[in-house]
C-alpha cells in the first residue's frame, strides 16, 4: 500500500517582533503572503506539484461528503438548507455550497495541476512533477464528470461528460507514460494509481474493453491512499473531511440502509459515543467510524476497485465470482438471489457500495447504472426530516451559477 501526505508549506518570512535587530516593531512581513517574484517555477516545481496534490486531497474530502448525502450513504444531520438540497437530491445552480465546497475545490485542483504541466521543466519525459500533476488533474476531471451534469475547464466552454472523461484519460495516460519511464517506487505507484483512474474513466464513458484492459494491468494487492494531518489552524484544508464534519460539525449521520452488520461499514450507534448532531431534528446520530481521526487516510485507487471495474465490464459469471469473494471476505453468507444479468449487476454494485462506502464512487455508479442501485433516495419520497420538500429527481449536479456568471464562455447560459 502506498500512502502520501504531501502538504504545501508556504515560504515563511522571519518575524522580527522579538529581535533586537528590528528598527520598527511594526515592520513585520505577513507570513501568509508569498512574493511571486521570489518563486522560481523550475526550482520550486516540486512544491507546486505537492501543492496541487494537496488541493486535490482537500477537494476529494468535500466530494465524498456531498456524494454521501446525495446517494444515500449518509443523512444531512445539520440545518443548512444548501446541504439539505444534496440530501434531497434537488441541488440548485444557485447553491452556495455547490460552488464553494464542491465545484471550486475541484476546479482549483485541476488548475493548479495544469500550472505545473505547462512549465518548461527539465527532462519532461521523466519528470516526476509531471506524473504527479497529470494524475491529479485526471482525477479532478473524473470527479467532475461523475458528479456534474456538464463541466468546464479554466473559463472554457461548457463540456459534456464524455469530453470531460476524455480529458481525464489523456491526463492519466501522461501520468502512466512518464511514471513508467521513471521507474522508481514512487513513480510506479503514481502510474498505477493513474491506471486505475483511467480504467474508471473508460468504464464511465462506456468503453468496457479499454476499462477491462487497464484494470487487468493493475498489480495484485495495490492500493494508494492520500494522507491527512491534524493541524488545528488548517483542518479545513489538511484534515480528514469526514471526521471534521463528524466531530466539529455533527453533519454526517449514517443512513439507515447502511447501518448494516458488515465489517466494511464501520459506524457507532448513539449509545456508543457522546457526539450530537448539529440539527436536533435529524434524529438518532449514527456516526461514521471509517475515518475516526483528522489523520485518517483516504483510499484513492486500488486493485480491488480495478477488480470491480473488470467485473462490471465482463460477464455475469465474472460478477458472480467477485460477489462471492467479497461477501466471503466480509464474513457474509453467499449470494442466493436471482441470477439474471440485471439482478447480478445490482448485487455487484451493492457489494461495491459496501466496499467503498464513503469513498466517492456511488454517484458515478448510479449515473452508469441508474436501475441497478440499492438504497438511493427515491424521487418523491418523504425527506427524513420534517419541514422539507420531498426527495427530488436530480441525478447529477448543475454547474454553479457563480461559474456561469463569471465564465465569459458561459454567461447567459
Amino acid at each position: 500500500m502506498h500512502s502520501y501526505s504531501l502538504v504545501r508549506r508556504g515560504l515563511l518570512a522571519s518575524a522580527c517582533a522579538l529581535s533586537v535587530a528590528c528598527s520598527d516593531f511594526l515592520a513585520v512581513d505577513n507570513p501568509n503572503v508569498i512574493d511571486v517574484g521570489a518563486i522560481d517555477p523550475v526550482a520550486d516545481a516540486g512544491t507546486l506539484a505537492n501543492s496541487a496534490q494537496q488541493n486535490f486531497a482537500a477537494a476529494l474530502g468535500w466530494s465524498i461528503m456531498y456524494q454521501a448525502w446525495f446517494t444515500g450513504e449518509a443523512q444531512v444531520s445539520e440545518t443548512f438548507p444548501t446541504r439539505n438540497e444534496f440530501g434531497r437530491r434537488d441541488v440548485q445552480q444557485s447553491n452556495g455550497n455547490l460552488n464553494v465546497d464542491v465545484w471550486a475545490t475541484l476546479a482549483t485542483a485541476a488548475a493548479s495541476s495544469n500550472l505545473v504541466l505547462k512549465l518548461a521543466l527539465p527532462n519532461p519525459t521523466t519528470n516526476l512533477n509531471f506524473t504527479r500533476t497529470a494524475l491529479w488533474r485526471g482525477f479532478s476531471f473524473v470527479l467532475m464528470a461523475e458528479t456534474f451534469c456538464t463541466g468546464t475547464v479554466e473559463s472554457g466552454p461548457e463540456l459534456s461528460t464524455a469530453i470531460m472523461l476524455d480529458s481525464a484519460v489523456a491526463n492519466f495516460t501522461q501520468a502512466i507514460t512518464i511514471g513508467r519511464a521513471i521507474n522508481t517506487a514512487e513513480a510506479t505507484a503514481l502510474a498505477n494509481t493513474a491506471l486505475v483512474g483511467r480504467a474508471r474513466a473508460h468504464l464511465q464513458a462506456g468503453r468496457k474493453t479499454q476499462a477491462a484492459a487497464d484494470a487487468a494491468a493493475v498489480p495484485a494487492a495495490f492500493a494508494f491512499t492520500l494522507g491527512y494531518i491534524d493541524d488545528l489552524a488548517n483542518r479545513n484544508r489538511l484534515g480528514n473531511r469526514m471526521w471534521q464534519f463528524t466531530l466539529d460539525r455533527g453533519s454526517i449521520s449514517v443512513a439507515p440502509d447502511f447501518r448494516v452488520t458488515d465489517s466494511r461499514v464501520r459506524f457507532k450507534a448513539p449509545n456508543q459515543h457522546n457526539l450530537t448532531p448539529q440539527d436536533p431534528s435529524a434524529g438518532a446520530f449514527f456516526i461514521q467510524d471509517k475515518y475516526p481521526a483528522f489523520t485518517t487516510p483516504i483510499r484513492v485507487a486500488s486493485k480491488l476497485e480495478a477488480d470491480y471495474i473488470a467485473a462490471e465490464a465482463g460477464t455475469t459469471a465474472d460478477q458472480l465470482a467477485l460477489i462471492a469473494a467479497r461477501r466471503a471476505a466480509a464474513g457474509q453468507p453467499g449470494y442466493s438471489g436471482a441470477t439474471t444479468a440485471s439482478a447480478v449487476l445490482t448485487e455487484l454494485l451493492w457489494q461495491k457500495s459496501l466496499d467503498f462506502w464513503l469513498e466517492g464512487k456511488r454517484l458515478g455508479d448510479s449515473r452508469r447504472n441508474p436501475n441497478n442501485m440499492t438504497a438511493l433516495p427515491a424521487p418523491g419520497s418523504a425527506y427524513f426530516k420534517a419541514g422539507f420538500a420531498p426527495v427530488g429527481s436530480v441525478t447529477c449536479y448543475p454547474l454553479p451559477l457563480q461559474e456561469r456568471d463569471n465564465n465569459p464562455n458561459l454567461r447567459g447560459g
